[in-house]
């Protein structure tokens, strides 16, 4: 391979490169890279530092959670689940509202 067949190759893997760099770095400024990078950080971490409120069918406060935690909730909704200070809690059938601090 001659000099300049080297230097294209390495002038288009350079842009490559900085194409996917650049898509990345768009990717993280978007609401949705945001919250990528806030699920990364808690499953990485063990949780965000939250207030859990769990109330019943009747709108009462039945009762509120506080520290570390990372939710993890069931595609059907009726089932919450998290670990608080090595403690697993999980919540049936109930109303959660969960607050990042």
């Amino acid at each position: 391979m001659s000099g300049k067949a080297k230097a294209g190759v390495w002038v288009t893997v350079l842009a490559v490169l900085g194409i996917i760099v650049g898509c990345v770095i768009w990717y993280f400024n978007t609401a949705s890279g945001e919250r990528a990078l806030k699920t990364m950080r808690s499953n990485n971490s063990g949780g965000l530092e939250r207030i859990v409120k769990v109330y019943s069918d009747s709108g009462e406060l039945i009762q509120t959670y506080e520290g570390k935690i990372d939710v993890q909730d069931t595609e059907y909704g009726n089932k919450v689940l998290f670990d608080l200070n090595g403690k697993r809690v999980v919540i049936y059938n109930a109303t959660v509202i969960t607050e990042e601090k």
